[in-house]
Protein backbone atom coordinates (compact mmCIF):
# COMPACT_ATOMS: atom_id res chain seq x y z
CA UNK A 1 0.00 0.00 0.00
CA UNK A 2 1.72 3.48 -1.17
CA UNK A 3 1.46 5.88 1.86
CA UNK A 4 2.92 9.49 1.49
CA UNK A 5 5.71 10.50 3.63
CA UNK A 6 5.23 11.07 7.43
CA UNK A 7 6.59 13.36 9.58
CA UNK A 8 5.63 12.24 13.34
CA UNK A 9 8.84 13.36 15.45
CA UNK A 10 8.38 16.67 17.14
CA UNK A 11 10.65 19.93 18.26
CA UNK A 12 9.76 22.52 19.69
CA UNK A 13 10.93 25.98 17.99
CA UNK A 14 13.22 27.89 20.55
CA UNK A 15 11.50 30.99 20.36
CA UNK A 16 8.02 29.64 20.56
CA UNK A 17 7.60 27.04 23.59
CA UNK A 18 4.05 26.77 23.51
CA UNK A 19 3.65 24.76 20.30
CA UNK A 20 5.05 21.85 19.16
CA UNK A 21 5.34 20.96 15.29
CA UNK A 22 6.75 18.28 13.50
CA UNK A 23 10.53 18.31 12.57
CA UNK A 24 11.75 18.28 9.14
CA UNK A 25 14.63 18.99 7.23
CA UNK A 26 14.99 22.96 6.04
CA UNK A 27 13.83 23.07 2.04
CA UNK A 28 17.04 23.58 0.17
CA UNK A 29 15.60 26.03 -1.89
CA UNK A 30 14.73 28.96 0.82
CA UNK A 31 11.98 29.03 2.83
CA UNK A 32 8.46 29.74 1.94
CA UNK A 33 6.81 30.78 4.24
CA UNK A 34 8.76 33.06 6.27
CA UNK A 35 10.53 36.34 5.58
CA UNK A 36 12.69 38.18 8.50
CA UNK A 37 11.96 35.68 10.71
CA UNK A 38 7.92 36.38 10.42
CA UNK A 39 5.69 34.39 8.32
CA UNK A 40 4.16 35.81 5.38
CA UNK A 41 0.52 36.16 4.56
CA UNK A 42 0.26 32.49 2.82
CA UNK A 43 1.91 31.06 6.30
CA UNK A 44 -1.86 31.72 7.69
CA UNK A 45 -3.59 30.61 4.35
CA UNK A 46 -1.88 27.21 4.57
CA UNK A 47 -2.51 26.41 7.88
CA UNK A 48 -6.17 27.39 7.12
CA UNK A 49 -6.17 24.78 4.69
CA UNK A 50 -4.41 22.19 6.90
CA UNK A 51 -7.31 23.04 9.78
CA UNK A 52 -10.25 22.73 7.05
CA UNK A 53 -8.87 19.69 5.29
CA UNK A 54 -11.42 18.22 6.71
CA UNK A 55 -13.94 19.45 4.91
CA UNK A 56 -12.56 17.77 1.93
CA UNK A 57 -13.20 14.27 3.90
CA UNK A 58 -9.63 14.38 5.27
CA UNK A 59 -8.59 14.38 8.40
CA UNK A 60 -6.64 17.51 9.98
CA UNK A 61 -4.67 15.54 12.35
CA UNK A 62 -2.88 13.43 9.22
CA UNK A 63 -1.02 16.86 8.63
CA UNK A 64 -0.28 18.57 12.28
CA UNK A 65 -2.85 21.01 11.77
CA UNK A 66 -3.30 22.36 14.88
CA UNK A 67 0.56 22.16 15.80
CA UNK A 68 1.57 24.00 12.45
CA UNK A 69 -1.36 26.37 13.53
CA UNK A 70 -0.47 27.72 17.16
CA UNK A 71 3.65 27.50 15.71
CA UNK A 72 2.61 29.67 12.93
CA UNK A 73 0.07 31.80 15.24
CA UNK A 74 2.73 32.77 18.09
CA UNK A 75 5.72 33.05 15.48
CA UNK A 76 3.73 35.81 14.02
CA UNK A 77 2.53 37.59 17.67
CA UNK A 78 5.92 36.33 19.56
CA UNK A 79 9.29 36.68 19.35
CA UNK A 80 11.08 36.69 16.27
CA UNK A 81 12.47 33.35 15.46
CA UNK A 82 15.79 32.63 14.87
CA UNK A 83 16.79 31.43 11.22
CA UNK A 84 17.27 27.63 12.19
CA UNK A 85 13.86 27.38 14.18
CA UNK A 86 12.33 28.98 11.23
CA UNK A 87 13.94 26.66 8.40
CA UNK A 88 12.50 24.20 10.90
CA UNK A 89 8.96 25.43 11.18
CA UNK A 90 9.08 26.16 7.37
CA UNK A 91 9.74 23.18 6.63
CA UNK A 92 7.41 20.87 8.30
CA UNK A 93 4.83 23.39 7.15
CA UNK A 94 6.00 22.61 3.33
CA UNK A 95 6.20 18.70 3.96
CA UNK A 96 2.32 18.96 5.66
CA UNK A 97 0.75 20.79 2.44
CA UNK A 98 2.26 18.60 0.10
CA UNK A 99 1.16 15.40 1.83
CA UNK A 100 -2.19 17.23 1.83
CA UNK A 101 -2.70 18.70 -1.54
CA UNK A 102 -1.18 14.94 -3.01
CA UNK A 103 -3.96 13.41 -0.87
CA UNK A 104 -6.55 15.82 -1.73
CA UNK A 105 -5.33 14.87 -5.58
CA UNK A 106 -4.55 11.25 -5.76
CA UNK A 107 -5.76 9.74 -2.51
CA UNK A 108 -4.62 8.08 0.52
CA UNK A 109 -4.64 4.36 -0.31
CA UNK A 110 -3.14 2.41 -3.22
CA UNK A 111 -6.74 1.38 -4.55
CA UNK A 112 -5.46 -1.69 -5.97
CA UNK A 113 -4.74 -2.74 -2.33
CA UNK A 114 -9.18 -2.14 -1.49
CA UNK A 115 -9.81 -3.73 -5.15
CA UNK A 116 -10.06 -1.10 -7.69
CA UNK A 117 -7.73 -1.49 -10.43
CA UNK A 118 -6.95 1.74 -10.93
CA UNK A 119 -3.11 3.63 -11.28
CA UNK A 120 -2.19 4.72 -7.49
CA UNK A 121 -1.13 8.06 -6.33
CA UNK A 122 2.98 7.77 -7.43
CA UNK A 123 1.80 6.62 -11.36
CA UNK A 124 -0.11 9.80 -11.92
CA UNK A 125 1.55 13.29 -12.95
CA UNK A 126 0.77 15.55 -9.78
CA UNK A 127 4.07 17.65 -8.76
CA UNK A 128 2.81 18.82 -5.32
CA UNK A 129 5.95 20.33 -4.21
CA UNK A 130 6.15 22.36 -7.86
CA UNK A 131 2.36 23.41 -7.29
CA UNK A 132 3.19 24.60 -3.87
CA UNK A 133 5.72 26.64 -4.71
CA UNK A 134 4.43 28.18 -7.64
CA UNK A 135 1.06 29.26 -5.53
CA UNK A 136 2.61 31.02 -3.41
CA UNK A 137 5.08 32.76 -5.92
CA UNK A 138 1.79 34.21 -7.71
CA UNK A 139 -0.10 34.60 -4.08
CA UNK A 140 -2.89 32.36 -5.38
CA UNK A 141 -2.42 29.64 -2.60
CA UNK A 142 -6.58 29.02 -2.00
CA UNK A 143 -6.70 28.39 -5.85
CA UNK A 144 -4.26 25.78 -5.69
CA UNK A 145 -6.38 24.06 -2.51
CA UNK A 146 -9.34 23.69 -4.38
CA UNK A 147 -7.70 22.82 -7.82
CA UNK A 148 -6.03 19.78 -6.31
CA UNK A 149 -9.60 18.18 -5.43
CA UNK A 150 -11.15 16.23 -8.28
CA UNK A 151 -13.17 18.29 -10.90
CA UNK A 152 -15.91 16.10 -11.27
CA UNK A 153 -19.07 17.88 -10.76
CA UNK A 154 -20.03 14.74 -7.72
CA UNK A 155 -17.24 15.50 -5.65
CA UNK A 156 -18.43 19.48 -5.37
CA UNK A 157 -21.96 17.96 -4.36
CA UNK A 158 -20.20 15.33 -2.41
CA UNK A 159 -18.32 18.08 -0.66
CA UNK A 160 -21.32 20.00 0.21
CA UNK A 161 -23.46 16.82 1.43
CA UNK A 162 -20.89 16.08 3.72
CA UNK A 163 -21.03 19.67 5.72
CA UNK A 164 -24.78 19.30 5.81
CA UNK A 165 -24.40 15.69 7.38
CA UNK A 166 -22.13 16.56 9.86
CA UNK A 167 -24.84 19.43 11.12
CA UNK A 168 -27.38 16.57 11.04
CA UNK A 169 -25.50 14.08 13.07
CA UNK A 170 -24.96 17.40 15.62
CA UNK A 171 -29.03 17.57 15.84
CA UNK A 172 -30.41 15.92 19.05
CA UNK A 173 -32.85 13.99 17.15
CA UNK A 174 -30.77 10.88 17.19
CA UNK A 175 -30.09 10.75 20.77
CA UNK A 176 -32.95 8.77 21.65
CA UNK A 177 -33.29 5.26 19.65
CA UNK A 178 -36.51 4.58 17.55
CA UNK A 179 -39.11 2.04 19.54
CA UNK A 180 -39.50 -1.49 18.38
CA UNK A 181 -42.25 -2.27 15.59
CA UNK A 182 -45.30 -3.63 16.42
CA UNK A 183 -44.92 -7.44 14.75
CA UNK A 184 -42.04 -6.66 13.47
CA UNK A 185 -43.03 -4.19 10.63
CA UNK A 186 -45.08 -0.96 10.41
CA UNK A 187 -47.51 -0.63 7.58
CA UNK A 188 -49.57 2.67 6.94
CA UNK A 189 -52.86 3.19 9.55
CA UNK A 190 -51.02 1.29 12.24
CA UNK A 191 -50.68 3.22 15.90
CA UNK A 192 -46.75 3.52 16.80
CA UNK A 193 -45.26 4.98 19.61
CA UNK A 194 -42.34 5.96 17.48
CA UNK A 195 -44.44 8.73 14.97
CA UNK A 196 -42.94 11.92 17.20
CA UNK A 197 -39.28 10.46 16.55
CA UNK A 198 -39.43 9.65 12.57
CA UNK A 199 -41.49 12.96 12.08
CA UNK A 200 -38.51 14.43 13.72
CA UNK A 201 -35.55 12.37 11.79
CA UNK A 202 -37.22 12.77 8.46
CA UNK A 203 -37.67 16.93 8.69
CA UNK A 204 -33.66 16.61 10.26
CA UNK A 205 -33.10 14.62 6.76
CA UNK A 206 -35.08 16.53 4.33
CA UNK A 207 -37.70 14.24 3.68
CA UNK A 208 -40.62 15.88 5.25
CA UNK A 209 -40.77 19.34 5.09
CA UNK A 210 -39.80 21.35 8.23
CA UNK A 211 -42.62 22.17 10.51
CA UNK A 212 -44.57 18.62 9.04
CA UNK A 213 -46.73 17.48 12.76
CA UNK A 214 -46.38 14.20 13.34
CA UNK A 215 -49.81 11.93 13.04
CA UNK A 216 -51.35 10.12 15.93
CA UNK A 217 -51.21 7.27 13.76
CA UNK A 218 -48.71 5.85 10.99
CA UNK A 219 -50.07 7.75 8.06
CA UNK A 220 -50.55 10.42 5.53
CA UNK A 221 -47.58 12.96 4.99
CA UNK A 222 -45.10 10.35 7.08
CA UNK A 223 -45.88 7.14 4.95
CA UNK A 224 -44.90 9.84 2.05
CA UNK A 225 -41.34 10.87 4.09
CA UNK A 226 -40.79 7.14 4.64
CA UNK A 227 -41.19 6.51 1.26
CA UNK A 228 -38.83 9.38 -0.08
CA UNK A 229 -36.13 7.93 2.55
CA UNK A 230 -36.66 4.48 1.09
CA UNK A 231 -35.85 5.65 -2.45
CA UNK A 232 -32.84 7.61 -1.19
CA UNK A 233 -31.66 4.24 0.47
CA UNK A 234 -31.80 1.59 -1.86
CA UNK A 235 -34.58 0.04 -0.13
CA UNK A 236 -37.89 -1.00 -2.23
CA UNK A 237 -40.06 2.35 -1.99
CA UNK A 238 -43.58 1.07 -0.34
CA UNK A 239 -44.16 2.67 2.52
CA UNK A 240 -43.89 -0.18 4.66
CA UNK A 241 -41.24 -0.12 7.55
CA UNK A 242 -39.45 -3.61 7.92
CA UNK A 243 -36.50 -4.87 9.38
CA UNK A 244 -34.27 -3.48 6.91
CA UNK A 245 -35.65 0.71 6.45
CA UNK A 246 -35.25 0.29 10.48
CA UNK A 247 -32.27 -0.15 10.54
CA UNK A 248 -31.30 2.23 7.63
CA UNK A 249 -33.01 4.57 9.77
CA UNK A 250 -31.80 4.08 13.06
CA UNK A 251 -27.92 4.14 11.65
CA UNK A 252 -25.79 6.70 13.30
CA UNK A 253 -25.73 9.68 11.13
CA UNK A 254 -21.53 9.24 11.92
CA UNK A 255 -22.18 6.47 9.81
CA UNK A 256 -23.73 8.64 7.08
CA UNK A 257 -20.65 11.11 7.29
CA UNK A 258 -17.96 8.28 6.98
CA UNK A 259 -19.55 7.01 4.05
CA UNK A 260 -19.41 10.47 2.32
CA UNK A 261 -15.96 10.74 2.96
CA UNK A 262 -15.04 7.02 1.70
CA UNK A 263 -17.12 7.87 -1.33
CA UNK A 264 -14.81 11.34 -1.87
CA UNK A 265 -11.76 9.37 -1.44
CA UNK A 266 -12.87 7.13 -4.30
CA UNK A 267 -13.64 9.75 -6.56
CA UNK A 268 -9.27 10.80 -6.36
CA UNK A 269 -8.20 7.81 -7.84
CA UNK A 270 -11.59 7.12 -10.37
CA UNK A 271 -10.67 8.38 -13.50
CA UNK A 272 -13.81 10.86 -14.26
CA UNK A 273 -12.07 13.23 -16.49
CA UNK A 274 -12.52 12.01 -20.06
CA UNK A 275 -14.31 14.68 -22.25
CA UNK A 276 -16.85 11.16 -22.88
CA UNK A 277 -17.16 8.47 -20.85
CA UNK A 278 -19.49 5.67 -20.49
CA UNK A 279 -19.80 4.89 -15.88
CA UNK A 280 -20.96 1.85 -14.87
CA UNK A 281 -21.65 2.79 -10.53
CA UNK A 282 -22.02 -0.69 -9.12
CA UNK A 283 -23.24 -0.38 -6.03
CA UNK A 284 -26.15 1.50 -8.13
CA UNK A 285 -26.97 -0.69 -10.49
CA UNK A 286 -26.98 2.42 -13.09
CA UNK A 287 -24.91 2.95 -15.93
CA UNK A 288 -24.51 6.56 -17.24
CA UNK A 289 -22.79 8.35 -20.54
CA UNK A 290 -21.52 11.55 -20.03
CA UNK A 291 -19.90 14.02 -22.06
CA UNK A 292 -18.31 17.01 -20.57
CA UNK A 293 -17.84 20.81 -22.03
CA UNK A 294 -16.63 23.84 -20.30
CA UNK A 295 -16.12 22.31 -17.48
CA UNK A 296 -20.55 21.17 -17.40
CA UNK A 297 -20.95 17.81 -16.96
CA UNK A 298 -23.92 16.51 -19.61
CA UNK A 299 -25.21 13.09 -19.46
CA UNK A 300 -26.36 11.92 -22.25
CA UNK A 301 -27.54 8.13 -21.27
CA UNK A 302 -28.26 6.45 -17.88
CA UNK A 303 -30.18 2.89 -17.54
CA UNK A 304 -30.44 0.26 -15.30
CA UNK A 305 -27.54 -2.78 -15.19
CA UNK A 306 -27.21 -5.86 -14.04
CA UNK A 307 -23.87 -6.81 -12.42
CA UNK A 308 -21.88 -9.39 -10.70
CA UNK A 309 -23.13 -11.38 -7.55
CA UNK A 310 -21.93 -10.13 -4.50
CA UNK A 311 -21.31 -13.46 -3.02
CA UNK A 312 -19.13 -15.50 -5.82
CA UNK A 313 -18.78 -13.66 -8.85
CA UNK A 314 -18.26 -9.54 -8.25
CA UNK A 315 -18.29 -7.04 -11.43
CA UNK A 316 -14.31 -5.85 -11.43
CA UNK A 317 -13.54 -2.45 -10.57
CA UNK A 318 -11.19 -0.96 -13.80
CA UNK A 319 -10.84 1.35 -16.70
CA UNK A 320 -10.65 0.47 -20.51
CA UNK A 321 -11.02 1.74 -23.94
CA UNK A 322 -14.44 0.46 -25.64
CA UNK A 323 -12.97 -0.42 -28.98
CA UNK A 324 -15.91 -2.42 -31.20
CA UNK A 325 -19.38 -3.45 -30.88
CA UNK A 326 -20.36 -6.92 -31.96
CA UNK A 327 -23.65 -7.29 -33.05
CA UNK A 328 -25.82 -10.86 -32.69
CA UNK A 329 -22.66 -12.07 -31.07
CA UNK A 330 -21.80 -15.13 -30.10
CA UNK A 331 -20.96 -16.47 -26.64
CA UNK A 332 -18.05 -18.08 -25.57
CA UNK A 333 -18.69 -19.74 -22.31
CA UNK A 334 -16.17 -18.74 -19.95
CA UNK A 335 -14.27 -22.04 -18.58
CA UNK A 336 -14.83 -21.44 -15.14
CA UNK A 337 -18.82 -21.28 -15.59
CA UNK A 338 -18.73 -24.45 -18.19
CA UNK A 339 -16.73 -26.67 -15.71
CA UNK A 340 -19.11 -25.42 -12.65
CA UNK A 341 -22.20 -25.04 -14.45
CA UNK A 342 -22.54 -25.85 -18.11
CA UNK A 343 -21.14 -29.24 -18.60
CA UNK A 344 -22.65 -30.46 -15.03
CA UNK A 345 -26.52 -29.08 -16.76
CA UNK A 346 -25.51 -30.92 -20.10
CA UNK A 347 -24.68 -34.31 -18.49
CA UNK A 348 -27.87 -33.84 -16.26
CA UNK A 349 -30.37 -32.41 -19.50
CA UNK A 350 -28.73 -33.38 -22.67
CA UNK A 351 -31.65 -31.66 -24.61
CA UNK A 352 -30.27 -28.29 -22.78
CA UNK A 353 -27.51 -28.09 -25.49
CA UNK A 354 -29.81 -28.02 -28.70
CA UNK A 355 -32.02 -26.02 -26.83
CA UNK A 356 -29.58 -23.53 -25.65
CA UNK A 357 -27.56 -23.28 -28.96
CA UNK A 358 -24.80 -24.35 -27.97
CA UNK A 359 -21.87 -26.16 -30.12
CA UNK A 360 -18.27 -27.37 -29.43
CA UNK A 361 -15.07 -25.50 -30.35
CA UNK A 362 -11.96 -26.94 -31.15
CA UNK A 363 -8.52 -25.94 -31.03
CA UNK A 364 -8.42 -24.88 -34.47
CA UNK A 365 -11.81 -23.33 -34.48
CA UNK A 366 -14.03 -25.77 -36.07
CA UNK A 367 -17.20 -25.99 -34.86
CA UNK A 368 -19.26 -29.49 -33.62
CA UNK A 369 -23.16 -29.39 -32.99
CA UNK A 370 -22.69 -33.15 -31.77
CA UNK A 371 -23.00 -33.45 -27.79
CA UNK A 372 -21.02 -36.44 -26.55
CA UNK A 373 -19.20 -37.60 -23.48
CA UNK A 374 -15.56 -37.20 -24.99
CA UNK A 375 -16.44 -33.57 -26.22
CA UNK A 376 -17.58 -32.83 -22.41
CA UNK A 377 -14.35 -34.41 -21.45
CA UNK A 378 -12.36 -32.21 -23.85
CA UNK A 379 -14.08 -29.37 -22.06
CA UNK A 380 -13.23 -30.06 -18.78
CA UNK A 381 -9.62 -30.55 -20.22
CA UNK A 382 -8.98 -27.30 -22.29
CA UNK A 383 -8.88 -28.91 -25.13
CA UNK A 384 -12.30 -27.71 -26.62
CA UNK A 385 -14.81 -24.72 -25.55
CA UNK A 386 -18.33 -24.06 -25.60
CA UNK A 387 -20.30 -21.38 -27.42
CA UNK A 388 -23.47 -20.31 -27.94
CA UNK A 389 -24.86 -19.31 -31.18
CA UNK A 390 -26.49 -15.81 -31.95
CA UNK A 391 -30.07 -16.35 -31.35
CA UNK A 392 -32.93 -15.70 -28.87
CA UNK A 393 -31.45 -17.88 -26.51
CA UNK A 394 -27.67 -16.32 -26.16
CA UNK A 395 -26.93 -15.45 -22.64
CA UNK A 396 -25.69 -11.86 -24.64
CA UNK A 397 -28.78 -10.68 -26.14
CA UNK A 398 -28.00 -9.44 -29.53
CA UNK A 399 -25.25 -6.79 -28.63
CA UNK A 400 -21.68 -7.00 -26.92
CA UNK A 401 -19.88 -3.85 -26.14
CA UNK A 402 -16.01 -5.11 -25.77
CA UNK A 403 -13.26 -3.04 -24.00
CA UNK A 404 -10.96 -5.50 -23.94
CA UNK A 405 -9.60 -6.17 -20.30
CA UNK A 406 -7.63 -8.77 -18.41
CA UNK A 407 -10.91 -9.18 -16.49
CA UNK A 408 -13.17 -10.53 -20.07
CA UNK A 409 -15.58 -7.98 -18.83
CA UNK A 410 -18.02 -6.50 -21.16
CA UNK A 411 -21.42 -4.63 -21.65
CA UNK A 412 -24.36 -6.97 -23.38
CA UNK A 413 -28.06 -7.31 -23.44
CA UNK A 414 -29.80 -10.20 -22.24
CA UNK A 415 -32.43 -12.62 -22.80
CA UNK A 416 -34.05 -12.15 -19.59
CA UNK A 417 -34.98 -8.50 -19.27
CA UNK A 418 -37.65 -8.66 -16.40
CA UNK A 419 -34.69 -9.10 -13.99
CA UNK A 420 -34.41 -5.15 -14.53
CA UNK A 421 -37.77 -4.74 -12.33
CA UNK A 422 -35.69 -5.94 -9.22
CA UNK A 423 -34.13 -3.08 -7.28
CA UNK A 424 -31.03 -5.20 -6.52
CA UNK A 425 -29.77 -6.47 -9.15
CA UNK A 426 -26.13 -8.27 -8.95
CA UNK A 427 -27.12 -11.46 -10.85
CA UNK A 428 -24.63 -12.07 -13.61
CA UNK A 429 -21.24 -14.17 -13.24
CA UNK A 430 -19.31 -10.69 -13.62
CA UNK A 431 -20.07 -9.24 -17.02
CA UNK A 432 -22.78 -5.95 -16.96
CA UNK A 433 -25.87 -6.44 -18.58
CA UNK A 434 -27.57 -3.40 -20.07
CA UNK A 435 -31.60 -2.32 -19.99
CA UNK A 436 -31.09 -0.35 -23.29
CA UNK A 437 -28.74 -1.52 -26.13
CA UNK A 438 -30.54 0.63 -28.68
CA UNK A 439 -29.82 3.91 -26.69
CA UNK A 440 -26.44 2.53 -25.96
CA UNK A 441 -24.95 1.62 -29.20
CA UNK A 442 -26.46 5.02 -30.92
CA UNK A 443 -24.02 7.03 -28.25
CA UNK A 444 -21.06 4.94 -28.85
CA UNK A 445 -21.91 5.44 -32.62
CA UNK A 446 -22.65 8.82 -32.58
CA UNK A 447 -19.58 9.73 -34.59
CA UNK A 448 -20.59 7.32 -37.14
CA UNK A 449 -23.39 8.43 -38.93
CA UNK A 450 -24.59 5.81 -41.12
CA UNK A 451 -25.16 3.81 -37.91
CA UNK A 452 -28.63 4.74 -37.32
CA UNK A 453 -31.38 3.56 -35.25
CA UNK A 454 -32.84 1.50 -37.79
CA UNK A 455 -29.61 -0.05 -38.45
CA UNK A 456 -28.29 -0.84 -35.20
CA UNK A 457 -32.01 -2.39 -34.46
CA UNK A 458 -31.79 -3.92 -38.06
CA UNK A 459 -27.95 -5.98 -37.19
CA UNK A 460 -29.26 -6.40 -33.48
CA UNK A 461 -31.60 -8.97 -35.46
CA UNK A 462 -30.31 -10.32 -38.07
CA UNK A 463 -28.72 -13.21 -36.50
CA UNK A 464 -25.45 -13.13 -37.99
CA UNK A 465 -22.35 -11.86 -35.64
CA UNK A 466 -20.73 -8.64 -37.19
CA UNK A 467 -18.51 -6.82 -35.55
CA UNK A 468 -17.94 -2.68 -35.84
CA UNK A 469 -14.79 -1.36 -34.71
CA UNK A 470 -15.36 2.42 -33.56
CA UNK A 471 -13.30 5.41 -34.76
CA UNK A 472 -12.30 7.09 -31.52
CA UNK A 473 -11.74 4.80 -28.52
CA UNK A 474 -14.19 5.18 -25.64
CA UNK A 475 -13.22 4.81 -22.02
CA UNK A 476 -15.55 3.03 -19.76
CA UNK A 477 -15.13 2.65 -16.15
CA UNK A 478 -16.47 0.34 -13.89
CA UNK A 479 -16.47 2.23 -10.52
CA UNK A 480 -18.11 1.83 -7.13
CA UNK A 481 -19.34 4.91 -5.09
CA UNK A 482 -21.80 4.04 -2.44
CA UNK A 483 -23.37 7.94 -2.43
CA UNK A 484 -24.68 10.09 -4.87
CA UNK A 485 -24.97 13.64 -3.78
CA UNK A 486 -27.55 15.71 -6.66
CA UNK A 487 -27.20 19.26 -7.10
CA UNK A 488 -30.72 19.57 -5.58
CA UNK A 489 -29.28 18.61 -2.91
CA UNK A 490 -30.94 14.99 -2.65
CA UNK A 491 -28.78 12.77 -1.11
CA UNK A 492 -28.57 8.54 -1.83
CA UNK A 493 -26.94 6.03 0.22
CA UNK A 494 -26.52 2.98 -1.76
CA UNK A 495 -25.92 -0.42 0.00
CA UNK A 496 -22.05 -1.53 0.27
CA UNK A 497 -22.78 -4.73 -1.83
CA UNK A 498 -19.51 -6.05 -2.49
CA UNK A 499 -18.42 -4.68 1.13
CA UNK A 500 -15.67 -2.75 -0.37
CA UNK A 501 -16.51 0.95 1.61
CA UNK A 502 -15.97 -1.66 4.54
CA UNK A 503 -12.47 -2.55 3.51
CA UNK A 504 -11.38 0.71 2.20
CA UNK A 505 -12.82 2.41 5.75
CA UNK A 506 -10.00 -0.38 7.03
CA UNK A 507 -7.27 0.42 5.14
CA UNK A 508 -7.71 4.05 6.22
CA UNK A 509 -7.66 3.36 10.01
CA UNK A 510 -4.79 1.43 9.39
CA UNK A 511 -2.46 3.64 7.65
CA UNK A 512 -3.46 6.70 10.61
CA UNK A 513 -3.79 4.19 13.75
CA UNK A 514 -7.04 5.51 14.60
CA UNK A 515 -9.98 2.63 14.95
CA UNK A 516 -13.32 2.46 13.30
CA UNK A 517 -15.98 3.93 14.60
CA UNK A 518 -18.84 1.21 15.53
CA UNK A 519 -21.16 2.16 13.01
CA UNK A 520 -19.27 1.45 9.87
CA UNK A 521 -19.50 -2.01 11.32
CA UNK A 522 -22.87 -2.02 12.05
CA UNK A 523 -23.61 -0.09 8.89
CA UNK A 524 -26.08 -2.79 6.41
CA UNK A 525 -25.03 -4.41 3.35
CA UNK A 526 -28.32 -5.21 2.04
CA UNK A 527 -31.53 -4.07 0.85
CA UNK A 528 -34.75 -5.11 2.23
Amino acid sequence: MAQPPQTTQTQQAPQAPQASVPQASPAPQGPLWFAQGRPIPEARQAVDALSNAAADGLDPRDYDAEALRQAVQQAATGPVLASDAAARLDAALTAAMERMLADLHGGRINPRAVRANFAPQEERPYDAATVLREAIAQHRLPDAVRQAAPTFPLYGTLREALARYREIAAQPVWAQPLPALPAGKLTPGQPWAGTAALTARLVALGDLPAGTKPPARYEGALVNGVKAFQSRHGLEADGVIGAGTLAQLSLPMASRVRQIELTMERMRWTPLDGPRMIVVNVPEFMLRAYEIRDGKLDIKLEMKVIVGKALDTRTPLFEEDMRYIEFSPYWNVPPSIARRETVPRLRRDPAYFNRQGFEFVSGDGKAVTTLSEDNLEAVLNGRMRIRQRPGPMNALGDIKFVFPNNENIYLHHTPTPQLFKRDRRDFSHGCIRVESPVALAQFVLQDMPDWNEARIREAMTRGKSNTVRLQQPLPVVLAYGTVIARADGRVSFLPDIYGHDKLLDKALRQRTGRPSPPAIARAPAATQ
